[in-house]
């Protein structure tokens, strides 16, 4: 077996060890290794606050998505962090969570004009996972007044709601001036006409 094998296969056995590795691409493999591993979900969450990398943190946060509800606080502390890419995965991971106390930051996310569109769009999509009629209002004015790639992304949301202000909202964005959203609203509007 090779040294690289090897060293994959001990860190894949026992990822706690790597965890504290010096080099940030050891870390976040072995942190990708903890997948299922509840015993190192604390563990995970510490180094999803404190590690110095980004790419890291990102994968914490990807990791603690599949994890019980237990994570939820540290995710929604990580909606904050100074990493783009760290922001849209905890807001993926909370909406694979259905984590209903994320709502509130979820919805802060979504309606800041100035954070990034793609976490724009991922605390979008998760407000549409954990469906809480909450959010029910920032999506329609997010339909009609968000960015392109935020609008085509509530199109989906939205659909998981039973309001009647909704199919209005889908049969307007069906003739949106951007081909993504009309796309998107097409196939949702003819499904359901269907």
């Amino acid at each position: 077996m090779s040294t690289t094998r090897k060293r994959l296969t001990d860190l894949i056995e026992d990822p706690e060890t790597a965890l504290g590795s010096t080099d940030p691409a050891i870390r976040r493999l072995a942190v990708a290794a903890t997948l299922g591993r509840a015993d190192l979900v604390p563990r995970i969450t510490k180094l999803l606050a404190t590690d110095p990398d980004a790419t890291v943190r990102r994968e914490c946060a990807e990791v603690l998505g599949t994890a019980a509800g237990e994570s939820s606080s540290a995710l929604q502390t990580a909606l904050d962090d100074g990493d783009a890419a760290v922001r849209e995965a905890a807001a993926f991971a909370l909406g694979e969570m259905s984590a209903e106390s994320s709502v509130p930051p979820l919805l802060d996310r979504a309606l800041d004009q100035d954070e990034e569109s793609l976490v724009r769009e991922a605390a979008v999509a998760a407000l549409g996972a954990i469906g809480e009629s909450a959010a029910v209002p920032a999506l329609l004015d997010l339909i009609a007044t968000g960015p392109p790639q935020v609008r085509r992304r509530c199109v989906p949301a939205l659909t998981v709601f039973d309001d009647d202000r909704i199919e209005p909202a889908l049969r307007k964005a069906a003739t949106d001036r951007n081909p993504m959203v009309r796309e998107a609203a097409e196939m949702v509007v003819g499904r359901a006409l269907g």
